[in-house]
């Protein structure tokens, strides 16, 4: 009986399995429509990093990455020799887990908030405003945040009428970090807030009846049926983050920060660009570059893991 079943699984398993001949043969419409953009992530995403190479060289433009000189990983150690380096990477730290941590905590209570509005139209409106920032590029955000924050700005203007002197809010290296993360809570938060709120409309409304039938009430409803609903894709999204926690947003941070700020928001991504392109230490810059990717690769794969094996998520 046993071989005969093992036998009938090698078949089925024959009859499935094509060559690669065939496969094309079947879906080469498919393959066709997905040749342009595997070109294209071939030309800029992996041809690239052939240069990679220069964080193990002392590298020279007009020698070239063949003519330059190997010295192995000097560059990785002079990462943690520079305070500016090192203090970059606790800039980067900070404001991404800041960023991350508030990025799920307040997307989730404005879901639960707005869940309990019953009103239709109010509640479609407050979610297309919440959401529209989401599509800004962060050159608006940071020019709306000059308008605001600057000496002449709003802010300024209004402290002004009782008597208060005005402050470059943005030219504070002690104010800069709270300002990144709020500017850019009050940009994605909204979209955020859409993901939990399709949790929530799939939790099964038998669940609440029952739960009003036992004498739930509003509050009671949502810490017992509707947290434990969105708690599987809120586990996904926490784990699915940790891969960007050396990613605090090099396009917001570039458009915010100056000299004055370089203490407090200057992070790994602009850190490498001022390195790399500034001031020509090529060979540096690509080594801050990797060392930040290598550590981002591990996150990412420890997220995936711990997604699939806690909330059954996985991708492949």
């Amino acid at each position: 009986m046993e071989t005969t079943v093992k036998e009938i699984t090698k078949t089925v398993a024959k009859k499935k399995k094509k060559t690669l001949r065939q496969e094309l043969k079947i879906n080469w419409p498919l393959y066709t429509l997905l040749l342009p953009t595997i070109v294209s992530v071939i030309i800029f995403n992996y041809l690239p990093m052939g240069g990679l190479i220069m964080a193990f060289q002392n590298y020279k433009p007009w020698l070239g990455i063949l003519g330059s000189e190997f010295i192995g990983l000097d560059n990785f150690r002079r990462i943690f020799d520079f305070p500016e380096s090192f203090q970059a990477i606790i800039n980067t730290i900070v404001i991404a887990c800041w960023k991350i941590v508030l990025g799920i905590i307040v997307p989730v209570i404005m879901a639960l908030m707005l869940n309990e509005v019953r009103q239709t139209g109010i509640k479609k409106g407050i979610q297309t405003m919440v959401y529209l920032p989401h599509f800004l590029s962060w050159v608006t955000v940071a020019g709306m945040m000059k308008d605001i924050l600057g000496l002449d700005g709003i802010v300024n203007t209004f402290l002004s009428n009782f008597g208060i002197e005005p402050t470059f809010f943005l030219g504070e290296a002690d104010m800069f970090r709270q300002i990144i993360i709020a500017s850019d809570l009050w940009k994605g938060f909204g979209f955020g807030m859409i993901v939990y709120l399709a949790a929530i409309s799939n939790i099964d409304p038998n669940l609440y009846e029952a739960a009003e039938m036992d004498g739930a009430g509003r509050l009671q409803q949502t810490f017992h049926v509707t947290l434990p609903g969105m708690l599987p894709i809120i586990i996904v999204m926490a784990t699915l983050s940790l891969g960007n926690v050396l990613n605090a947003g090099f396009d917001q941070v570039f458009n915010l920060y100056s000299p004055l700020t370089y203490s407090t928001g200057d992070i790994i991504d602009t850190y490498v660009y001022r390195q790399s392109l500034l001031n020509g230490q090529y060979s540096f810059g690509t080594a801050v570059g990797l060392f930040k990717s290598g550590i981002g690769l591990i996150l990412t794969v420890v997220a995936y893991r711990i997604a699939y094996k806690v909330a059954n998520y996985r991708i492949f």
